[in-house]
């Protein structure tokens, strides 16, 4: 009865070829859903616990990165969230739908940000929620940022589309506003939404050169940025991040914490701080001693032996 009066069906014995049927989530039962660390530099803990690359987490898990550290987040769909340093996210809920490739996931950012990729192989999302202190957000499949901090949040969309619902201290939330691609919106720290605004283009980043140690590039400057964020990856999509750094100058050096291949992962910020748009280019890790087995020969501090400059 219910199905029927939501989809409004005079008929349950006569349903037309081709009628799309709405069955709210609410309805579909769910089972647990889990998330695993997939990539981890520097220190990160769940609930005052250290983490490590393959630590499973479950629903509730309060998950604090340190100085310097990062952590990616697998989820039960495939989705990925990365945290950057000083970072503080709960796992509110983590659920799976039973009977469909669906799932229903709930972070808070309490303090830091967060980065996610939602069902990046596209089975879609039943719900996946990110809630700040003034804001929440609600995702249907898409890359974006979120931001937290005593000043407000941010919320920076690189692909599809999120909804953003401000929300003051001990007040339901406001009308929800659509912030679509290549848009960021902005929420103050009492809980009011100060507007949405374009994201700043990609840089025109240089290949990158070996020398003195480390790596170099050159940015092209951006209109209208104040501040270049500068991340290295281990990966091409930019979401296992290994160190961060924001800079002023369009020379640009940095360096891979090992062996193999990394991307260097250039964006820039504007007067309201919001991230736009990154340039990324692949570059070689440090030229480390090897066995015969192939394998990295590890220094007595417990870092690898390298080549420090070639």
């Amino acid at each position: 009865q219910a199905l029927q009066q939501l989809n409004n069906v005079a008929d349950t014995l006569a349903l037309p070829i081709a009628l799309e049927l709405r069955i709210p989530l609410s309805m579909i039962p769910e089972r647990p859903g889990s998330a695993q660390v997939v990539s981890l530099s520097g220190s990160a803990s769940a609930d005052g616990q250290p983490l490590q690359v393959g630590s499973q987490l479950s629903e509730g898990a309060q998950l604090t990165t340190g100085p310097g550290g990062f952590i990616t987040l697998r989820l039960s769909d495939a989705s990925e969230i990365t945290l950057p340093p000083g970072s503080n996210v709960s796992l509110q809920r983590l659920r799976q739908f039973v009977h469909v490739p669906l799932t229903d996931t709930i972070l808070a950012v309490n303090d830091g940000a967060m980065e996610s990729q939602v069902a990046p192989e596209g089975s879609g999302v039943g719900r996946f929620e990110i809630r700040a202190p003034v804001a929440v957000t609600g995702v249907r499949g898409t890359r974006f940022r979120v931001e937290a901090s005593a000043r407000g949040a941010s919320q920076s969309v690189l692909e599809g589309n999120v909804r953003v619902q401000a929300q003051a201290p001990g007040q339901p939330p406001a009308r929800p506003v659509t912030v679509k691609q290549g848009q960021g919106a902005l929420v103050g720290g009492g809980g009011q939404m100060l507007g949405v605004h374009m994201l700043l283009p990609a840089p025109a980043l240089s290949t990158p050169q070996r020398g003195g140690g480390a790596w170099r590039s050159e940015i092209t400057p951006v209109a209208g940025a104040q501040a270049y964020d500068v991340r290295v990856s281990r990966d091409a999509a930019g979401m296992r991040v290994v160190s961060a750094q924001r800079v002023t100058d369009t020379q640009l050096r940095f360096s891979a914490p090992g062996p193999g291949t990394f991307y260097v992962n250039v964006s820039a910020i504007d007067q309201h701080g919001l991230a736009g748009y990154a340039s990324r280019a692949p570059f070689e890790g440090a030229l480390a001693l090897v066995s015969t087995d192939g394998q990295p020969v590890a220094s007595g501090s417990g870092g690898l032996v390298t080549l420090q400059d070639y």
